[in-house]
């Protein structure tokens, strides 16, 4: 059984984060011949599912880079290497001592669709204000402040978005803390900001391929992914796929290296090694 895993960001969807009609058809292509795939993203699952719209996929999403897995069927949502108090209060306080301003990702067990909260100090930056406005705004995130966030609450990751060299530093650091670790990249606000996740070390979207490969009975694991997080499941594929956008590193770890996502390297793939 072949079980494909779709990074979104970089790799499934185009330089308007949307997955283009020719993917969409694709994707239906697959579900005729009955091969499996999902997403493997370090989107919340309320990010995801706005820019993957209708289309169905059916089998267990993996989300937060691997924290959460989500399965359609039944509503339910296993969550795994959560942040604790003191890992969050880490992350907190390196990211204010920096005038970066925190978004701390939360899930509300306790709610029917497992509500996505995210609580956050007062934007500091015009980017940060943008980030609520243009971004959380389209999103079925709700977002309250710092003092309203319960004790014990279910912390995905904590987010970021800043001047480049400052996250870069913040990343350095928070790297080197062992308990945690930081994926970045450029932001699509602009040259000169990057966006930042900061994470459980234990969590990755290679753990959770694992479970989900055992759980669904997979021999043959395809991954498709463009940055440093696509990295832990890359390692345990049995075949990996970078687009010609991804980084260095990535692409170096894949089989081969694909079409550009802005231009359907995915789908082009998919059809040409399925015989779509």
């Amino acid at each position: 059984m072949d079980l494909i895993f779709f990074d979104l960001d970089g790799t499934l969807l185009n330089k308007s984060s949307e997955i283009s009609d020719y993917t969409r058809e694709t994707l239906a292509l697959l579900s005729e011949r009955d091969i499996a795939y999902t997403v493997a993203t370090g989107r919340t699952m309320h990010s995801a599912q706005h820019v993957i719209g209708q289309q169905p996929f059916v089998l267990p999403h993996i989300y937060n880079n691997g924290v959460a897995i989500w399965d359609p069927t039944g509503n339910a949502l296993t969550l795994e290497n959560l942040l604790n108090d003191n890992e969050a209060a880490t992350i907190i306080e390196c990211a204010t001592r920096n005038g970066i301003t925190p978004f701390i990702n939360t899930v509300d067990v306790n709610t029917q669709h497992h509500d996505h909260i995210i609580f956050h100090h007062a934007p500091q930056h015009e980017i940060e204000k943008n980030l609520i406005n243009k971004y959380f705004s389209k999103t079925k995130a709700a977002l309250l402040p710092f003092d309203h966030m319960p004790a014990q609450a279910h912390i995905t990751n904590i987010s970021m978005i800043g001047d480049g060299d400052v996250i870069r530093g913040m990343w350095n650091e928070l790297n080197a803390n062992e308990g945690l670790i930081a994926y970045s990249g450029p932001a699509i606000e602009g040259d000169g900001y990057r966006w930042m996740d900061v994470h459980h070390e234990l969590a990755s979207k290679g753990s959770a391929v694992e479970i989900l490969k055992q759980q669904l009975g997979a021999t043959n694991v395809i991954c498709f992914g463009d940055s440093d997080n696509d990295m832990s499941m890359f390692s345990i594929a049995d075949e990996a796929y970078a687009p010609s956008n991804a980084k260095a590193p990535i692409k170096e770890a894949a089989s081969s290296i694909i079409g550009h996502h802005h231009e359907d390297g995915v789908a082009r793939f998919l059809r040409e090694r399925f015989s779509l």
